[in-house]
């Protein structure tokens, strides 16, 4: 197994100069290095063959004991120092200070095909950033984060990516809804990939030390290997920087947005610097279409993390990063013209993701009151998201009112839940409709195509995410490897998949892990 290193973070950067690994408060440096603890009896799970292949490595090399003592965090790679990041951060809303890696390794930086990335290992044990916590994952976080950041990549959505899921032989304890009840679970490790892991918490430790010395050097560093497009100097480099990191995060937001992902912790620690989705904790898919919903129990009194929230959040994480980038600029004025044309951009891309949705291409004033009509009479009664956008695209212009409705009527969980008044909006706003579908120019079968392709027919519901973790926890991973193909082609029919384009079942709605689950899962 030969990999092609780059470590420009570790050259170039200056490291914690303690190296024993106990929690403490880290001054003036970006990483500590620290080991994997060695797992007692360490198995591969799952690989993913293009993963691999994209960081140079063969279905051979997958399957070698190579592979499995690197990524499990048996061996260390020759040449390499693994290390922990040192970063702040604000959660729900609050300064939290520094946080760090707690349960993140990262094994080294790669170079293939002209593309660096940064491999990383979650739930390989302590750090100095782990506080009070062991470092470890359990099995079913692990295996909602592998095939997660896989099935957000073929949705289309900025993401980290997944090499590889190693169970470690290991028992890990958890109290999995912090009830005072916790339980030793099986022990596993993730191996995560991006270009790097660098959040707006970085950046956040150093500005809130005053350290404005290795605050410019972190930003420097930063754009000159993820940004080199950005040429110019100084002030209007840094300019350029942060807006650019505030494009791509909206246009991350709008894919969560279209699919109905509700990540659950939009601290500013797990807000990535490229506009990837990353940290899966207690993530969530939309299945009744609720703006108000979060996945997350520690969120479940104020819902700052919902749903509908999630734009406001990522604008409220660009101002703290526009609040640590200030000491480089020495001036609001631009930072506020960028975070002020965050919204105004947002609803554009919004409005036009919605339009896409719906399967208009002549995009019209009007419809904006369309859309958002549609969003009231989607939470009025409990409608499948994911079903009701995709069976929107068999309406035909020659339908009425009540044969379009007809085609999207699977969506509701309970069809007896929509009274009289609710069918006649409904049925009013089916009119409005196919009366709009009939001034596009494209054909029912283009519409359908187009629709298609922006409105997935599977994502990874919490439910059938849990189906497989308990056919995990037994040894069964069949389910697994399943999942892990059905998501690669999330658009398309798949027919021998087609159980799995269902309401979310009476069993999962109230059930841990179908529902809501903690930050520690």
């Amino acid at each position: 197994m030969k990999l092609h290193l780059q470590n420009n973070f570790i050259t170039e950067l200056p490291a914690d100069p303690n190296e024993i690994n106990t929690p403490r408060q880290v001054e003036q440096a970006f990483y500590s290095y620290v080991l994997p603890k060695i797992p007692s009896n360490p198995s591969l799970i799952h690989a993913s063959k293009e993963i691999a292949n994209a960081i140079g490595l063969s279905l051979e090399d997958i399957l070698s004991t190579d592979f499995l003592n690197v990524f499990s965090g048996s061996a260390v790679y020759p040449e390499t120092k693994p290390f922990a990041l040192c970063y702040a951060g604000h959660q729900f809303g609050n300064w939290a200070g520094q946080l760090g890696d707690g349960r993140a390794i990262n094994l080294t930086e790669v170079v293939h095909d002209n593309k660096t990335y940064t491999l990383q290992l979650k739930g390989a044990g302590p750090t100095p950033y782990s506080r009070t916590a062991d470092g470890f994952a359990v099995l079913r976080s692990s295996i909602r984060e592998y095939l997660c950041a896989e099935a957000m990549h073929y949705l289309g959505v900025p993401t980290t990516r997944s090499l590889s899921l190693m169970l470690s032989g290991d028992q890990v304890l958890r109290d999995i809804l912090y009830n005072g009840n916790p339980a030793y679970e099986k022990g596993a490790i993730v191996c995560r990939v991006a270009p790097s892991f660098i959040r707006f918490g970085s950046f956040e430790l150093f500005s809130s030390r005053k350290d404005y010395v290795n605050l410019k050097l972190l930003t420097d560093f930063t754009i000159k290997h993820h940004f080199p497009h950005i040429q110019g100097e100084g002030v209007g480099k840094y300019l350029d920087f942060f807006h650019e990191v505030t494009q791509t995060t909206l246009n991350m937001i709008v894919h969560w947005q279209r699919v109905g992902f509700v990540h659950g912790v939009m601290n500013t620690d797990n807000m990535s610097i490229h506009g990837i989705t990353i940290d899966y904790g207690p993530y969530g898919w939309l299945e009744d279409y609720n703006s108000n919903w979060t996945p997350n129990t520690t969120d479940r009194q104020h819902k700052r993390y919902r749903f509908g929230n999630q734009p406001e959040i990522a604008l409220w994480n660009l101002y703290q990063l526009a609040n640590a980038l200030y000491p480089l600029i020495q001036d609001a004025k631009p930072l506020e013209t960028i975070l002020d044309a965050f919204s105004t951009d947002y609803e554009k891309e919004y409005l036009n993701m919605m339009q896409n949705k719906l399967g208009f291409q002549i995009k019209k004033e009007e419809d904006a009151f369309l859309i958002e009509n549609l969003i009231q009479l989607l939470e009025h009664a409990e409608t499948d998201m994911t079903i009701f956008f995709r069976n929107l695209c068999t309406v035909t212009k020659a339908d009425n009112a009540t044969t379009a409705f007809n085609t999207i009527k699977d969506a509701f969980y309970n069809e007896k839940d929509l009274n009289e008044t609710i069918l006649k909006e409904w049925h009013d706003w089916f009119e409005k409709y196919t009366i709009r579908i009939n001034e596009e120019t494209l054909s029912d079968s283009e519409r359908k195509v187009q629709m298609n392709a922006v409105n997935p027919k599977y994502v990874l519901r919490n439910y059938i995410a849990q189906l497989c973790i308990d056919d995990a926890d037994k040894g069964e991973y069949s389910l697994l490897n399943e999942l892990f193909e059905m998501l690669k082609n999330p658009y398309d029919e798949q027919p021998n998949f087609q159980k799995w384009f269902a309401k979310r079942p009476d069993w999962a709605r109230d059930k841990v892990g179908c529902s809501m689950l903690s930050c520690s899962s």
